[in-house]
């Protein structure tokens, strides 16, 4: 699907995918071709992949190189070609990962798809994606097979089942076969990002994209040959795809892939497999906090941080985490948008600094920009905000993705000024060196707006989660009559603990006042999340409807 933009649309997306007040120096590589020619005969261990039954498969880089020259040979009988779409159904295994390199090496573009949608979103995506042929593990085959024969529109969609063996996709011929060259500039995801109303938005990533964002991490946070990464998120989104598989790629270090995280193992693996750094989001923090609330903390020699982002991590479960495994989180910031993360905590902050910006402030900072890009607080109307001024973060550097794909109205929003906006509302403040270490306040979609007042719910999420018999809990803005929007709490209480609403609105009156605390407690046994911990909490405000037309006294 190929959209003419006005040269005014045009110009605002290339003023938000270049740096304008520094430059970095020219990447090594030209594509994530020539990066894997530089890494095709090495013999060390790249990729170990480890699946729920703890069954283990462990490949070299020349082993991983291998194979996915054979598909990617496989991709071109096919008649892949520069361009094209092919989708990957599954969840994470290594297979998949040996998929995506494959259709880079051609300039295919890969569309990950998240197994967790429901089958109207599946269906929208491969179509609206123009998918030409899917990947599909044998688990989800019957599925695959009723969302393809319910709609004529993917009739000509080819699916390769892909079961315990890759060898049948596997053709023979040498890397020097495979045909053309590849740029830099070539597609390479289409990532569909998770709303909770309407279809959702294709991110559209170049090969400089993954590779700018890789060095910025693998710099930022010294992961080199010597480094072993751990990757629990699922791989359908960038934070699993760029953090921990092209990161420690690009870098020459090593990974180890989990099916899918399970607090049981976690930290046995990590032990296991010499792991020095993992990614994680703050919804795994929260399940590690609960299953060792009253057991020891495992001791991990050797073990460096963890990196932290895309969902909202408060200073609560921040500090219960750091405190219990006696271990730093880096937190960081970033969206699929922005190919990944545009933002850290730094690592060389003394235990005084690092605590005093993740907990003195009401919410962890996200740290300051990385070199790929700029950042900064804007108002409505595209002007630059000050120090502790709250408005939207907005991003432009080499890392911004290169548009949403055929989607002129999402691209006339999100680079209105010659800036990404993030639509996630923010402030910061200068250190002593004079950085800006930024905070995200909540989703501006999300801000609830009571009687005019903007309240973020991040800040309420706080307190909830520290009330009494509350395992997780979550501020949600409902419709009413008299303010607009009222504030409510959605609460998962601890096993075994009485759901006591008034109890938990008193103890939030203690510690918020009157138009911030929440109104009514509403329970239930799952908080709805995105597959990478994002909090939905539009998909649950109408649970509150029966107080729309109620007036909350103090």
């Amino acid at each position: 699907m190929i959209m003419a933009y006005s040269s005014e649309l045009k110009s605002k997306m290339a003023s938000a995918r270049r740096l304008e007040n520094r430059q970095l120096p020219e990447l090594p590589y030209d594509s994530i071709r020539s990066l894997f020619i530089d890494r095709l005969n090495w013999e060390k261990t790249w990729l170990t992949y480890i699946n729920s039954n703890n069954n283990r498969v462990e490949l070299s880089y020349r082993e991983f190189c291998g194979k996915t020259i054979g598909l990617a040979h496989f991709m071109n009988q096919k008649g892949l070609r520069s361009g094209d779409r092919v989708a990957t159904v599954s969840h994470n295994h290594w297979h998949t990962v040996v998929q995506y390199f494959a259709a880079w090496l051609l300039g295919v573009v890969v569309v990950p798809v998240n197994v967790g949608e429901d089958d109207e979103r599946i269906s929208y995506i491969i179509q609206h994606a123009g998918v030409k042929l899917a990947f599909v593990r044998e688990d989800y085959r019957e599925r695959m097979h009723n969302i393809i024969n319910s709609d004529r529109n993917l009739a000509d969609i080819e699916v390769c089942i892909i079961g315990d063996k890759l060898d049948p996709y596997l053709k023979s011929g040498t890397m020097d076969e495979l045909p053309g060259s590849v740029s830099g500039e070539a597609n390479a995801l289409i990532v569909y990002t998770s709303g909770t109303t309407g279809n959702p938005k294709g991110v559209l990533l170049s090969q400089n994209n993954l590779m700018e964002d890789a060095r910025s991490i693998s710099e930022w946070h010294s992961i080199d040959p010597e480094s072993r990464m751990m990757c629990v998120l699922p791989i359908h989104h960038v934070n699993g795809t760029v953090v921990t598989l092209v990161t420690p790629f690009y870098a020459g270090s090593s990974v180890v892939l989990a099916q899918k995280f399970r607090v049981g193992s976690f930290f046995r693996i990590i032990q296991e497999e010499g792991v020095h750094i993992v990614s994680v989001v703050p919804t795994l923090l929260q399940f590690l906090n609960n299953e060792y609330k009253e057991k020891k903390a495992p001791i991990i020699p050797g073990f460096s941080h963890f990196i932290c982002g895309a969902g909202p991590l408060t200073v609560n479960v921040a500090q219960q985490f750091e405190d219990t495994f006696s271990t730093r989180i880096i937190h960081g910031y970033g969206l699929s948008e922005t190919t990944c993360y545009s933002c850290y905590l730094p690592l060389d902050l003394d235990d005084r600094e690092h605590k005093t910006w993740m907990r003195d402030y009401g919410y962890p900072s996200m740290g300051i920009p990385l070199p790929v890009n700029e950042m900064q607080i804007h108002d409505a109307y595209g002007n630059l905000l000050s120090e502790n001024e709250r408005g939207e973060i907005v991003i432009r550097g080499v890392n911004v993705m290169k548009e949403y794909f055929g989607n002129e109205d999402a691209n006339e929003k999100a680079f209105t000024y010659g800036w990404f906006r993030s639509g996630d509302e923010g402030f910061y403040k200068l250190d002593k060196k004079g950085r800006p270490f930024f905070f995200i306040t909540g989703r501006l979609k999300e801000l609830i707006i009571r009687g005019g007042i903007n309240l973020s719910p991040l800040e309420i999420d706080e307190i909830i989660g520290k009330a009494p018999g509350v395992e997780t809990g979550i501020a949600v803005g409902f419709e009413n009559d008299w303010y607009g929007e009222e504030v409510g709490a959605y609460v998962k209480m601890r096993p075994g603990e009485m759901q006591d609403a008034a109890r938990i609105i008193k103890f939030c009156a203690e510690k918020l006042p009157f138009m911030k605390k929440p109104k009514v407690v509403v329970f239930g046994d799952d908080i709805p999340v995105t597959s990478t911990g994002k909090y939905q909490r539009l998909k649950i405000a109408g649970l509150f409807s029966e107080w729309k037309n109620k007036q909350f006294k103090k």
